[in-house]
């Protein structure tokens, strides 16, 4: 009886300590996860001057506001010989307008202008938190709307890693889009979560989807309960069922960060509006360097093939 009763008293103390852990483990897991260390811009001073000497194009600073008042920025870059479209550029996570800034040559190449934006909680944007898409899906449709009152032509999206998923999800929610472009997005964010945490402490996705769950469940109780997000609430996967824009998915076959499934998913998903590109040998959000020209034409016939919805905007 003695050993029995040791015993159900150190279950019940490892009980504990498993319990308290995971408190602890999901709310520090949520704090880092939603508040991001901001990369800064640096010295863009080389980027202003490829755009006017090659585009006699200039970077215009450009400010809106959030629904919830986040001050959010960006770049408006348009060429000296405009063709009337536009085109949206979204960075993936921790990193900036800057990140995006190397995609805009081949647009502005071709007469688009191009809006590069901070994502909240990114760069030079406010907000306090990164939603992963919940509340930056409707950043982008105000973009939207302000990028169409310069070009009052098609505008079009192209999106990488979480930008790409962000980009999905406004497509959802912004039908004036005609067409996007989304490199690595992840299908939801509760898969990603046990994949990316998995790879990251060496654990794997399988812990994460048993023994560290809860850790997992408190940070997204968590942030609901602190900041009125519910992380798993970022589903790309959902937004292409609920989305018409036209949509390129590309997926890289050796990315470990965003395995390419995702992307599978999500095609299987649709609703006949969306393409999939997968690069042999492509890493994760790799595929303008990996595979340049075929990255170039890809992108730009697919807009190209779409900029036909153009007439409807214009009724």
């Amino acid at each position: 009886m003695l050993k029995r009763s040791a015993a159900a008293r150190a279950l019940k103390s490892l009980a504990i300590l498993y319990g308290a852990a995971c408190v602890v483990g999901g709310v520090v897991l949520a704090e880092v996860s939603i508040r991001l260390d901001k990369l800064p811009l640096g010295d863009y001073s080389l980027d202003r001057e490829r755009f006017r000497r090659k585009f006699q194009a200039s970077l215009e600073d450009v400010t809106i506001n959030a629904a919830d008042g986040a001050v959010l920025r960006g770049w408006f870059i348009e060429p000296a010989n405009p063709n009337g479209k536009s085109v949206i550029l979204l960075h993936g996570i921790t990193s900036n307008r800057t990140g995006s800034t190397p995609y805009a040559d081949m647009f502005l190449d071709r007469g688009y202008a191009v809006l590069v934006p901070d994502s909240r909680e990114h760069g030079e944007s406010g907000g306090d938190i990164s939603t992963f898409g919940i509340l930056e899906r409707h950043d982008v449709s105000l973009w939207v709307a302000w990028l169409r009152q310069r070009v009052p032509g098609c505008t079009f999206l192209l999106g990488e890693s979480m930008g790409a998923a962000i980009g999905l999800q406004a497509a959802a929610v912004t039908p004036d889009l005609c067409a996007i472009v989304v490199e690595a997005p992840y299908a939801n964010f509760r898969q990603i979560s046990y994949e990316r945490l998995g790879r990251r402490t060496s654990t794997g996705a399988l812990f994460w989807q048993t023994l560290g769950r809860p850790i997992l469940e408190i940070a997204f109780v968590y942030t609901r309960l602190r900041y009125g997000v519910y992380l798993p609430d970022s589903d790309p996967l959902e937004a292409v069922e609920h989305s018409t824009v036209p949509t390129l998915l590309i997926a890289g076959v050796n990315d470990k960060d965003i395995p390419m499934h995702h992307s599978e998913e999500l095609q299987a998903a649709c609703t006949g509006h969306c393409n999939l590109w997968i690069v042999p040998g492509g890493e994760h959000a790799d595929a303008s360097t990996f595979a340049h020209d075929e990255f170039e034409k890809r992108v730009l016939d697919f807009f190209d093939a779409h900029a036909i919805h153009d007439v409807h905007h214009a009724l």
